[in-house]
């Protein structure tokens, strides 16, 4: 039977190894639902990612701060957790450097993680920080 997790365990599971990408929900300028794979790291309670102020997700974003990310375990007997919150974007290039760091780390391993970083923090890359407002979570789904 399908067991709720509590706030705590579901950011546990966000900060799972390995790491598993988000799925980022964000809503176009027409109104049409976008949805992206995003590498995210935790800052407390809040989920941390970068992208392209000049991408899809970053004009959307900028636009509307509402977003949802999803995770899950696609394995029996399956797990998920859903963030809803608003996003809050920063240009500090050494704040930027510190977190592309961390998720350069987090999916390509320590050996890669300051290439990573480098390369991601840059004019033109955003810092996301998402606040949650609901989290919905389960795991056990299938017992």
């Amino acid at each position: 039977m399908a067991r709720k997790l509590s706030k705590d365990e579901a950011l546990a599971f966000i900060a799972e190894e390995p790491a598993r990408t988000g799925k980022l929900a964000t809503v176009r300028a027409n109104g049409a639902p976008h949805v992206a794979p995003v590498w995210v790291a935790l800052d407390g309670d809040q989920i941390v990612f970068t992208t392209g102020e000049h991408t899809l997700k970053g004009k959307a974003i900028r636009r509307d701060p509402r977003v949802a990310i999803s995770f899950d375990d696609e394995r029996p007997p399956f797990t998920f957790v859903i963030v809803e919150g608003e996003a809050r974007v920063s240009r500090d290039l050494d704040e930027l450097l510190r977190w592309a760091t961390i998720l350069g780390g987090r999916y390509m391993g320590d050996e890669l993680a300051e290439q990573f970083g480098r390369r991601n923090a840059v004019e033109g890359e955003l810092l996301v920080h998402v606040n949650s407002t609901r989290i919905t979570a389960y795991a056990d789904i299938a017992d």
